[in-house]
């Protein structure tokens, strides 16, 4: 069953379109059992784990079974929290972009009422919520279920955990009976069994089993890092410690592509592995690689399958796989033979997410690494060029190039230029141009930040020292009855409603700013944190691209809104 194409599946043609378009090669073992069982029309029960591809499984036949010329509801996706649903939502859009009148509307507590209301009215065909949100709606009868076709409870062990059993008993029992209902789950406790018995129509079950997991013996770490930036980041972590061999997952063939090349623009000896490439071609990839003549491989799960080298010294998750299984697969591929491995992984935004999942399901940490600045790398190549000329020298291997010297001294050069320049040459021979990336400025901004703060301390402390009057100053400012904030020339003040009440700190702010929007030092201004918003000073020309790249940002967790003060 892990053999098949999506095009033995039975899906519609757009559908197959998107999936390719998005670069996926074949269907998880949860995709290649559910998708026919569900495209026949009856109830289905998957037991899987989170991250196993389960929201293509259940997606994919629900996307094939609508009907898009009609604006109401058919299909109704329920899951346990917002972050879910949201998530969710996005690959359910993304899954069907080529489907022309698809829209798909998430409905979730903590967001503005009047918008999910907005959107109801307008029709999506898919809707994707909470227990709680959804049935607010149901009752206030601005949510029409009669046309429902498909329900999906997504974790629903986790739903019935969480205390919605009341809600989903309700919600499932206003839905039409005539109805084909999937349930995902990663366990089978009797709450859910007595769901199941309840809703289900004799329903189809799907088990897919754990594999073994074997990675005790490897190092795991992780990087923070932004798309635009992980090539670089890739580069400078061979370059700091080189591996005999490395192997670098993508998810999708298009990645392995940009990646490769990218690794063969910055001289590095490597090579891919994906689905279109010949028989022929992946046999002669995979003996040059054994023999080292190519040390880096990129490759996507599917082609890395039969991959059997004891030499691989380090696995890079370019991009987090889907499914936790696969993580410990992929990285299972070096720690081989006694040897000892070491598995690096690049998240950011919601990978952080997954990233959790896997922990959760190897029960193991990763490591949390920063970003090696170019410093470093170039410290590490200037100490290994020191180490080989010192074994040269210590071996008697100096060469016979004593006329060359005897001319470079006849000219009045010392010895000490002479060797500064022969090891200049040799630096400039063995090493990469780096580049600068928006990490950089981050760890620029801290540093400035730190400043700052200690600074705004200091003022702090002369206020309290300045008795009577500074309480005065500091109760006024506590109680919002301050004078007008005067921002500094060029500079526009920028609000968040995240405040003292939050318990953030400038640093949080700076911190976040320059990571989201990859502004220069110098960008910002003053931070004042007041109890329930914060005020940010930030230079006129870059005040747009604050506020867009804040748009789906988070500080501790807490979504807020952002926009320019008084505006």
């Amino acid at each position: 069953m892990s053999e098949l194409n999506f095009q033995d599946l039975g899906l519609p043609e757009l559908l197959l379109n998107s999936i390719e378009e998005l670069g996926f090669e074949s269907p998880s073992p949860i995709q290649a059992k559910t998708i026919p069982l569900a495209l026949k029309g009856g109830d289905v029960v998957g037991l899987s784990q989170t991250g196993s591809g389960k929201t293509a499984a259940f997606a994919l036949p629900t996307l094939a079974g609508l009907d898009v010329s009609l604006p109401e509801t058919q299909a109704l996706i329920v899951c346990p929290t917002r972050e879910l649903a949201v998530q969710v939502c996005e690959d359910v859009f993304k899954l069907g972009q080529k489907v022309k009148g698809l829209r798909v509307l998430p409905v979730y507590g903590g967001a503005p009422m009047d918008r999910q209301l907005k959107g109801l009215r307008k029709g999506a065909q898919v809707v994707v919520g909470t227990p709680g949100r959804l049935l607010d709606h149901l009752r206030k009868g601005s949510f029409d279920p009669s046309l429902i076709e498909t329900v999906v409870l997504d974790e629903a062990d986790r739903m019935l955990d969480m205390g919605f059993q009341e809600e989903m008993e309700e919600l499932l029992g206003a839905l039409p009976k005539e109805r084909q209902t999937l349930f995902f789950s990663a366990t089978m406790n009797r709450r859910v069994r007595g769901l199941i018995e309840e809703f289900g129509d004799r329903p189809e079950l799907v088990e897919i089993q754990k594999k073994a997991l074997t990675v005790d013996a490897i190092d795991q770490s992780c990087y923070e890092v932004r798309q635009r930036s992980k090539v670089e980041v890739l580069s400078r972590i061979l370059d700091i410690d080189p591996p005999r061999l490395a192997v670098v997952f993508c998810n999708t063939k298009r990645l392995v592509d940009e990646v490769t090349e990218g690794l063969l623009a910055r001289g590095y000896s490597a090579d891919r592995l994906h689905g279109d490439i010949t028989q022929q071609m992946r046999e002669r990839v995979l003996s040059r690689f054994r023999e080292g003549a190519v040390e880096v491989l990129v490759a996507t799960d599917v082609a890395a399958r039969g991959l059997d080298v004891d030499d691989v010294d380090l696995v890079v998750n370019y991009e987090i796989p889907h499914d936790p299984e696969d993580y410990v697969h992929r990285i299972g591929r070096t720690g081989r033979a006694g040897r000892a491995g070491r598995a690096v992984s690049f998240v950011y935004g919601r990978d952080i997410y997954r990233l959790q999942t896997i922990e959760k399901y190897t029960r193991q940490s990763i490591r949390r690494e920063r970003v090696p600045s170019q410093e470093q790398v170039e410290g590490k190549r200037a100490d290994k060029l020191f180490e080989l000329v010192q074994k040269r020298l210590e071996a008697g291997e100096v060469g016979d190039f004593q006329s060359y010297l005897d001319r470079l001294l006849d000219q009045g050069h010392t010895a000490t230029d002479i060797a500064n320049a022969v090891m200049t040459l040799l630096r400039e021979e063995t090493t990469r141009e780096g580049e600068a990336i928006a990490e950089d400025r981050q760890k620029e901004a801290f540093a400035n930040e730190k400043k700052r703060s200690s600074w705004r301390d200091q003022g702090e402390r002369k206020d309290r020292k300045g008795g009577r009057d500074g309480g005065q100053r500091k109760e006024r400012k506590e109680r919002g009855d301050r004078k007008p904030r005067q921002n500094a020339k060029g500079m526009v003040c920028v609000s968040m409603n995240l405040g003292k009440a939050q318990r953030i700190k400038p640093g949080d702010v700076a911190g976040m700013i320059y990571r989201e929007c990859g502004l220069s030092d110098g960008t910002l201004g003053k931070i004042t944190i007041l109890p329930k918003k914060t005020l940010i000073d930030v230079k006129k020309e870059f005040v747009d691209e604050v506020i867009d790249g804040l748009g789906k940002a988070k500080l501790r967790g807490r979504s807020f809104r952002v926009g320019i003060e008084g505006g």
